[in-house]
């Protein structure tokens, strides 16, 4: 018997899959006219991608009244997830710049996406950087925004640089005791007290720590909404805001890109402008203030240059209580010492205030440079990299970079027995037969 065979063609028809198109827009300033600029954009990428055949719509994602040189913006980091979790294949905005001047996060960005075979589009230059020689142009392009970002920076500079030599102050002043009406500061009535309280204390010998204790267990608020902290009351204050006068150019940013705001330490000019609004404090009261810092500091911290810094220093924030980690030599016996990093306000007033905790240094160096991508903690690329780190919880490691890159990772404590050395063993056996002898 002779079978036979026959194929039968399947009838059903494969469809083809729509690809997942979303739109990105950005204004770089609050103001009613730019607002309803992101208004019609939005409307113009809602309608272009549900209206393409063979397009699926994946949303709009837009930031607001924020800089193109510094990435940490919600709508951008929310676009990012979404590329990350496969619901994007292509993502269209306007032109380079909307997306970032800085031309590393461009390409950072253009690279991570198009290994996850996700295309971008600008259109206003008309690349697709999936394409051939879409990384070329754009890496050409992208060079182009930096410089004008670069100009803008400098013509910012030049016109703040302008106005503190008249003497006109910044409309962005937060201070306590103080709130900017009208282009001059005047004084809040309520956390004047307090200062005037704080300097009471101060010149009557008590240190940060005790009015610290003294101003929260009375309930006076911070200007955070949060409890006092020893260096938010030194800060305080030591300003000669609170004497009336007015300190220009404290601190500046060096790079645009980064934004990097570093401490003025002779590198530029600062300007003295003496009365320029109410003082809280009388000229004499703030000059004995001066006085008493000065000597304490000469007691406390006779070589204050001396003082070792480590690579984690002001770089550890608390999500808990806002104080910053320091770092501390924790242990009892001599085999056990080691070094961790501390938040400040555990360390000094226990778990009730802060329940926080500390992390070994071992542990912490290891996670970042697992973060940096780098096979051993290096303080140097640490530096450059990492803008701070947030402690939210007690496991929990929040990275910021300077370009805008957030990474979250946990970490967990070894045991005591996978923390000991060869060395900590043997010293460990030798006491356990000297007892055994004895």
């Amino acid at each position: 018997m002779n079978r036979t065979i026959t194929r039968i063609a399947p009838t059903a028809v494969e469809l083809p899959r729509l690809r997942k198109v979303c739109g990105y827009v950005r204004v770089s300033s609050p103001k009613d006219a730019m607002l309803h600029s992101l208004s019609a954009q939005v409307s113009y990428y809602n309608d272009l991608i549900q209206k393409t055949r063979g397009w699926a719509f994946a949303g709009i994602f837009t930031d607001e009244a924020k800089t193109g040189t510094k990435e940490n913006r919600q709508g951008f980091q929310q676009l990012l997830e979404a590329c990350r979790a496969g619901k994007v294949d292509m993502v269209i905005t306007k032109s380079i710049s909307r997306l970032a001047r800085n031309t590393v996060t461009v390409l950072q960005m253009v690279r991570e996406l198009k290994a996850l075979g996700i295309d971008i589009y600008f259109e206003r230059e008309k690349i697709h950087t999936i394409s051939a020689e879409g990384e070329l142009l754009l890496t050409l392009l992208a060079s182009f925004a930096q410089e004008e970002s670069r100009s803008a920076s400098q013509n910012v500079k030049w016109r703040v640089k302008q106005k503190f030599s008249r003497g006109e102050v910044s409309s962005g002043i937060q201070m306590y005791g103080y709130r900017m009406v009208d282009g001059v500061l005047r004084i809040v009535p309520e956390e004047a007290e307090v200062i005037r309280l704080v300097a009471q204390y101060y010149l009557e010998g008590l240190g940060g720590t005790r009015i610290m204790e003294l101003l929260n267990e009375a309930g006076y608020a911070s200007k955070t909404g949060r409890q006092w902290n020893e260096h938010t009351i030194r800060e305080m204050i030591l300003n000669e805001k609170l004497a009336g006068d007015m300190l220009l150019q404290k601190s500046y940013i060096d790079d645009p890109i980064s934004k990097k705001v570093k401490k003025n330490k002779g590198e530029l000019a600062q300007y003295h402008v003496s009365q320029s609004h109410e003082p809280i404090l009388d000229r004499g009261t703030y000059e004995r203030i001066i006085a008493e810092h000065t000597s304490r500091v000469l007691k406390y911290q006779p070589n204050p240059t001396t003082r070792k810094s480590y690579p984690f220093s002001s770089k550890m924030v608390c999500g808990i209580c806002g104080d910053h980690f320091r770092r501390k030599i924790a242990g009892s016996a001599p085999q056990y010492k080691k070094p961790v990093w501390i938040c400040h306000t555990y360390n000094q007033r226990g778990k009730k205030h802060c329940p926080s905790r500390q992390i070994p240094e071992d542990i912490l160096m290891e996670v970042t440079a697992r973060v940096l991508g780098i096979p051993e903690f290096d303080s140097a690329v640490f530096a450059e990299q990492i803008q701070t780190i947030h402690v939210p919880a007690v496991d929990r490691l929040v990275f910021c970079f300077y370009d805008g890159r957030i990474v979250e990772r946990t970490w967990q404590n070894r045991s005591r027995s996978e923390s000991w050395t060869d060395e900590m063993r043997q010293r460990q056996r030798v006491q356990s037969v000297e007892r055994s002898g004895k």
